[in-house]
């Protein structure tokens, strides 16, 4: 059974990855901080299975790494740990250069040093995958997508913070020869996202008919993916990927935010009219823009598809509908994060 050690897998993308990665039939040791955004009760399904391993701490210290590598002996290193809202890297960007930049130098020091003990065919089958965003390449106008050669140009203090990352799994392939693997992805929503973010938000304010908030004009333009399709694109990159190449994974599914939204409120209004028969639609609230918001992303995954086979299953109108059905059916892990210390307040203004 192939082990993996998978940073962060606690969060949104990392625990749909694990829980995705372990019906698989991989056994994986899961190692997250359990910071505002990780949530043990994401991962309450694999309670009790061998086949997971969960480690609380942080890809920063270096003796808790090295501990796991030369206990566990994982076959690859999924790396999904990062502070990750821009909204909260402008209220605070020291954070984000400490977990995103300084702890993914340490986690690759730890790699490169436990990838050189291995032997045979164990280290010529090792990888370390590097988790991304298409953030890293800053803004696009209303033509052409972002491609693995387009220029870095990151706008935020988040995406900066990601671009270094990017940069030192680069160099720590070509310096030290370490086996790596980068995906950059666009915009991911479904279940478990924690509802700082767009949609989970929205299906959270719409649900308690509150204002929703829009920044500016609604106008800026995201590729939405799937998480599930998101997921498996990342063990399809760690499968077949070659070594020291860059994967964008996108939805092909661009949509205005004000788009989005306004799906949101029309899945609402279907499954849970409010009581007094208002369209959702009218809770629209245009609120200030966020400094240095990107107007448009959109991503070109053609490389992942004609290399790896890769394609999206979901569609946005299908993808939509399963995220909001989901947080309808589980109120219950959403109260528990709400009982935490977000409470969807209004970050990076």
């Amino acid at each position: 059974m192939q082990t993996l050690l998978v940073t962060g897998g606690a969060g949104f993308i990392g625990g749909n990855f694990v829980l995705q990665a372990v019906a698989g039939g991989l056994r994986v040791v899961n190692l997250d901080k359990l910071t505002y955004a990780g949530n043990r009760d994401t991962l309450a399904a694999l309670e009790g299975d061998p086949r997971h391993v969960f480690v609380q701490g942080d890809i920063g210290d270096r003796a808790l790494v090295g501990r796991l590598l030369a206990e566990h002996h994982p076959d690859a290193i999924v790396n999904f740990a990062a502070e990750s809202h821009v909204d909260r890297s402008i209220d605070g960007p020291a954070a984000f250069v400490e977990t995103n930049v300084v702890g993914t130098l340490a986690l690759l020091e730890c790699a490169r040093d436990y990838w050189r003990g291995l032997d045979g065919a164990a280290r010529e089958t090792f990888r370390f995958l590097h988790v991304s965003t298409d953030e890293v390449y800053g803004s696009l106008g209303e033509d052409g997508k972002f491609t693995e050669t387009t220029p870095y140009a990151p706008n935020s203090p988040y995406s900066a913070s990601k671009a270094a990352s990017d940069h030192l799994v680069r160099a720590f392939h070509h310096t030290y020869g370490l086996p790596t693997l980068t995906t950059n992805c666009s915009n991911n929503y479904g279940p478990y996202q924690f509802p700082e973010k767009l949609i989970p938000l929205v299906i959270q304010k719409a649900l308690a008919g509150e204002p929703l908030p829009v920044y500016g004009d609604g106008r800026n333009v995201r590729d939405w993916l799937y998480v599930g399709d998101h997921c498996a694109a990342i063990r399809r990159v760690l499968e077949a990927g070659r070594v020291g190449e860059t994967y964008n994974v996108g939805g092909n599914a661009e949509r205005e935010n004000i788009a989005v939204v306004e799906a949101i409120c029309a899945l609402l209004d279907e499954r849970r009219p409010l009581a007094d028969g208002r369209p959702r639609e009218s809770l629209i609230t245009f609120v200030k823009d966020r400094p240095g918001h990107d107007r448009r992303y959109a991503i070109d995954s053609g490389k992942l598809q004609r290399e790896l086979g890769w394609r999206p299953t979901q569609t946005f109108e299908s993808g939509i509908a399963r995220t909001v059905d989901w947080y309808l059916d589980n109120q219950p892990w959403v109260q528990r994060v709400l009982d935490g210390s977000y409470r969807m307040e209004r970050l990076g203004a």
